[in-house]
């Protein structure tokens, strides 16, 4: 009984430290994070660029973090289905993903501003974005939601079609096209389209089976998707495009705020560090989806700035305004982003 009794109050001391530990400091020792996303994996050298963002993420915070921080990255939708993935952040159920933002309009209204037709003119008013008035108002309202913006990623787009090139409006009328957010479709409904809705992973069957003539999306994603083996035309994003999209790096809140102020100081620094890379690859996939394209033998055109206000004039009139009177925060957040125009 005496031995058993010395044995036990050995273990409790052995103990001690671990017992000494907060909650929140015993779970930030050594923690392996989930990062999802839609897009085909490759490597931190090669592949889709928002895939190896979050390769080059993953290996310098865990390097900064002396390996307390370690990353799974699960690509192509391989560990939940795309739509799934904000509201999973949202819940703590998933730790970080790249993921369009305004694909979670539908739960989160204010978030469709991240591909609103017209509103963004090109990377460095993306750019603007973060520090201006717009984004940290939208930063404040993600915080709310229990989402923590890492890193701000914005891409061009552009139009693959099988039937005919997609530049002035009129061109899309009686066509069966995806326009990506809510917004567009509102776009393209007043030019007269009849519009489908699918994560941009699910483009290439529609069009192959035909249930689809033509498809916008970004130029990292008009490659990434092979879809020049299913189109004949491709309205580039290079240089001139009324179609930008938002496509962040976020984190969970939950899990973020379990982490130490020091692991919080090191995934938010290499986050931002990694903005000027993102840019950069998605400038050049702007180009080199023309050259892709053109490879294959489709016919690549380009939009001016007079297309742009075509489709920038249908925005204002339909989908800017009935983003504006959804509520005070969208209407808000509208009239924020215009000052940078």
């Amino acid at each position: 009984m005496h031995q058993f009794n010395r044995r036990r109050v050995l273990q409790t001391l052995s103990l001690a430290p671990l017992m000494s530990l907060s909650p929140l400091t015993a779970w930030a020792q050594a923690q392996t994070l989930k990062i999802s996303h839609q897009f085909p994996g490759g490597t931190l050298e090669e592949g889709d660029f928002r895939d190896r963002l979050c390769r080059m993420f993953a290996a310098e915070v865990q390097k900064r973090s002396n390996g307390s921080l370690k990353f799974e990255i699960y690509p192509g939708s391989s560990l939940m289905k795309t739509n799934a993935q904000f509201s999973s952040m949202r819940k703590g159920a998933l730790d970080l993903s790249l993921v369009p933002l305004s694909y979670a309009g539908g739960e989160v209204p204010e978030v469709n501003i991240g591909l609103m037709p017209g509103l963004v003119p090109s990377y460095e008013v993306g750019a603007a974005w973060k520090t201006a008035e717009v984004g940290k108002e939208l930063n404040k309202l993600l915080l709310d939601k229990g989402i923590v913006i890492v890193s701000w990623v914005w891409q061009a787009g552009g139009v693959a079609s099988r039937t005919k090139a997609v530049v002035d409006p009129d061109d899309v009328k009686g066509m069966k096209i995806r326009g990506g957010s809510r917004e567009v479709d509102l776009v393209l409904k007043a030019a007269g389209a009849a519009v489908v809705s699918l994560p941009s992973n699910e483009i290439y069957a529609a069009m192959q089976t035909g249930a689809m003539e033509a498809a916008m999306t970004s130029s990292t994603s008009l490659i990434s998707f092979r879809l020049e083996e299913v189109s004949k035309f491709l309205t580039s994003g290079r240089g001139q495009s009324y179609w930008y999209m938002f496509e962040p790096l976020m984190m969970s809140k939950a899990i973020f705020d379990k982490l130490t102020k020091e692991q919080q100081n090191i995934i938010m620094t290499v986050g931002a560090d990694l903005e000027a890379f993102a840019i950069k690859a998605a400038k050049q996939d702007d180009v080199a989806v023309a050259n892709v394209y053109e490879k294959k033998g489709a016919k690549v055109v380009d939009l001016n700035a007079a297309t742009v206000k075509k489709w920038q004039a249908i925005a204002r009139a339909t989908a800017w305004k009935d983003y504006a009177d959804k509520n005070d925060n969208c209407a808000k957040l509208l009239k924020m982003a215009e000052k940078l125009l």
